[in-house]
């Protein structure tokens, strides 16, 4: 399976006196080394300001993507915020090709679903292999699913950032489905996520990103699922000890 992944792992060259600058001040990032990537799937995790969409971001740029999302013929920008982190990086590839590929961001989707219809508007039947229906028509989640679902076409590399916002529980296992679905025709899925849910993909490979840095984690070890479980297992007894200040943000 390792062989046919098209990216096997990625490594940082951090420029000499830029250690305490951003992007490289984010511990994930200045500890990042070498980072292996031995599955299909591989989950970024951690609390906002570890550095998951910086890293997924940095990847997609090395990937030739577009910063704010779409396929890497997408050349639209509406704010240059990317940091220098991809200037950095060196990817180390499998020995085949995607013949697919995307960047999903939802940060970014209102753009990029604009950027579709431009598109439409001047190619024509540009909006078919996105489901022949505007984004803008459709609810936030219904548009996510129908992006996946008809544009990721499999033997690709599909990198999304926090994906499940949009989404119910009941959508976010619909994606899990389609994970799957894509993985079985040969695709790779690099994701930053908060959802527990989508973070029970079997065999996926978790990394944790926190003030240590960045290290692999299991499923139930991992802080989504630990904190949704203790809420759900006692709801009432976690709501009493938030409105106490008994528990602490991170």
């Amino acid at each position: 399976m390792f062989s046919s992944l098209y990216i096997r792992d990625v490594s940082v060259e951090i420029p000499p006196g830029e250690e305490n600058r951003y992007p490289f001040v984010i511990p994930a990032i200045r500890e990042l080394g070498t980072l292996a990537f031995p599955s299909p799937v591989t989950f970024f995790i951690g609390e906002n300001g570890t550095g998951k969409s910086t890293l997924l971001e940095a990847l997609a740029l090395c990937c030739h993507f577009n910063p704010e999302g779409g396929s890497r013929n997408f050349s639209f920008s509406s704010r240059d915020s990317h940091s220098c982190l991809y200037q950095h990086l060196t990817v180390s590839r499998g020995i085949h090709q995607p013949k697919d590929g995307f960047f999903l961001r939802a940060e970014s989707f209102y753009n990029m679903a604009s950027e579709i219809e431009r598109l439409d508007e001047g190619v024509g039947d540009f909006l078919a292999q996105y489901g022949n229906a505007s984004y803008h028509c459709q609810s936030h989640g219904e548009s996510f699913l129908s992006l996946v679902s008809h544009r990721f076409r499999g033997e690709g590399l599909y990198l999304l950032d926090e994906p499940e916002a949009a989404l119910s529980p009941l959508r976010q296992m619909a994606l899990l489905n389609l994970f799957h679905q894509l993985v079985q025709d040969r695709s790779q899925l690099i994701v930053a996520t908060h959802s527990p849910i989508l973070l029970a993909y079997p065999g996926a490979q978790i990394y944790q990103l926190d003030h240590r840095g960045i290290s692999p984690v299991a499923y139930r070890d991992c802080e989504p699922y630990r904190l949704t479980r203790e809420f759900l297992n006692a709801p009432e007894h976690m709501v009493h000890q938030l409105f106490q200040g008994e528990l602490e943000e991170p």
